[in-house]
């Protein structure tokens, strides 16, 4: 079982004595204690890993959970017409070595993504998203995952994988059940171009700082679309998030970083999320852990605020069709009478295997292009995988 993976949280040494009021997320929240739980009665998870063997520049990362959880737990309740039901399972127990940390977070994952439970996982270097990716491995399908992150980490590993060179073991592992990969917040003077050249040319997607900032909004059908996201802080700048060794001048802002979580939060497709790289020796007063517990609020706002409208029951759905004058094809979207969300549908022939990747979330400007005899850039890149598979 996932137990033996797991270590109770120490929440005398955690939390102490804080005093939480009854509509705290602390005096709502259900603590392991170290015995056989019924899982499945829980929405959210979260988890916390001290692995800092992966980036050892960033030595400190390991004892960054506890202020997170201290400032989340200190935080109100979302208003929500659903039971509030979520565990705090405590921190993952560290491998021999790097390769057993990815094993013993992938597993404690796989369990609770079959038992229907949303991981929040807080703590540990950027390399652990290799192990939440690995959680997915037994699941038999192929999934989408967006990586926030300032800089693309491939670089070649000096002796074994790490926080700056966990991307290409990932996109390279076998078997592959990657579909998709995004990259949102890149900072161009910081990476190789070269790396950013191979993402397009697989067809992944790979998004500049400026390029997000100015159009937020298009962030929201790329989370709709995924199912897992990993967030490296150092993305975020650093007047909002001091708490890195390498924290920067430019980056997101706090705002908009909550912004994007709580995209996820609401994206019914999305099942696991990760913020890494905390480092509580740089930060000032506490600043990026309330960041990051004000983040991972928004997020479960998000989840218990869910419509539940991905494409099933076409009844909920307005059909659009889009005749190209210079194609020989037209184009098919969807847009919710729940949310006014939009999606477009793409042929994928006999291949069962890649069925949920034929409803593509996107937006309306997607459709507007679309009405104006061009085909847009996330129906291309999608189409194009289908057809090379």
């Amino acid at each position: 079982m996932f137990y033996e993976f797991l270590i109770p949280l120490d929440q005398e040494k955690v939390l102490g004595d804080t005093p939480y009021r009854t509509a705290h997320i602390g005096s709502s929240i259900t603590f392991y204690e170290g015995k056989p739980i019924d899982i499945e009665s829980f929405d959210l998870a979260i988890i916390s890993i001290s692995e800092n063997r992966g980036h050892p520049e960033n030595r400190g990362v390991e004892d960054g959970h506890a202020n997170i959880r201290r400032e989340l737990y200190k935080l109100y309740t979302p208003a929500t017409e659903r039971p509030f039901n979520i565990i705090d399972l405590g921190e993952i127990k560290l491998g021999a070595n790097l390769k057993d940390s990815y094993f013993g977070l992938a597993s404690v994952i796989l369990q609770l993504l079959t038992s229907k439970v949303i991981p929040i996982i807080i703590g540990g270097t950027h390399d652990m998203t290799f192990g939440q990716y690995l959680g997915y491995q037994e699941l038999y399908t192929l999934i989408n995952m967006v990586v926030i992150d300032e800089r693309i980490d491939m670089n070649e590993p000096v002796d074994e994988m790490d926080a700056s060179s966990y991307l290409m073991p990932l996109l390279s592992h076998s078997p592959n059940y990657l579909f998709n990969y995004s990259h949102l917040g890149y900072q161009t003077y910081l990476n190789d171009y070269k790396a950013v050249a191979m993402l397009e040319s697989l067809n992944f997607d790979c998004t500049r700082l400026g390029m997000v900032r100015q159009h937020i909004e298009e962030v929201e059908p790329i989370l709709r679309d995924a199912d897992m996201l990993s967030i490296d802080i150092s993305a975020i700048r650093m007047a909002d998030a001091p708490g890195h060794v390498n924290a920067s001048p430019n980056g997101f802002t706090g705002e908009e970083l909550c912004q994007i979580t709580r995209y996820a939060g609401l994206s019914d497709k999305l099942t696991s999320i990760s913020i890494s790289e905390y480092n509580p020796h740089y930060d000032n007063h506490n600043q990026t852990s309330q960041l990051i517990a004000q983040m991972i609020w928004y997020f479960i706002e998000g989840y218990y605020n869910r419509k539940g409208d991905m494409p099933a029951n076409m009844d909920k759905f307005l059909k659009f069709t889009v005749k190209f004058e210079q194609h020989d094809h037209e184009l098919i979207f969807w847009k919710s009478k729940v949310t006014e969300r939009w999606w477009m549908e793409l042929p994928y022939g006999d291949k069962k295997k890649y069925a949920r990747h034929q409803m593509v979330p996107c937006s309306f400007s997607d459709y507007e292009m679309a009405c104006k005899d061009e085909l847009p850039d996330r129906w291309m890149k999608v189409y194009n995988k289908l057809m090379d598979v």
